[in-house]
């Protein structure tokens, strides 16, 4: 989130362009750690996406402040669903 929310700070609030040397980090050390799992990374990388969304909506409660939606819970709810199918699904493919 920090890779995406930074460069955001520094386009739409004015932050400093610094703000981009961390969120380069953070992405490249994220695409350095999909390599590391023996599991395709495009698989681990699909499975993140539950995490990632649930996340976000995290986000979106305690940094922005926004009360969640019945529709954030149950998107989310089918996010983890597709993750749960995918993460159950390695040893079988």
């Amino acid at each position: 989130i920090i890779g995406c929310f930074l460069p955001w700070l520094w386009l739409k609030r004015n932050a400093s362009i610094w703000l981009l040397l961390p969120a380069g980090i953070s992405l490249a050390l994220f695409v350095w750690l999909l390599t590391l799992h023996p599991a395709a990374s495009g698989r681990v990388y699909a499975a993140y996406g539950g995490v990632y969304v649930c996340t976000a909506l995290i986000w979106l409660r305690v940094v922005d402040g926004v009360k969640l939606t019945l529709y954030d819970w149950t998107g989310a709810l089918i996010a983890l669903c597709g993750m749960l199918i995918i993460v159950a699904g390695w040893g079988r493919a």
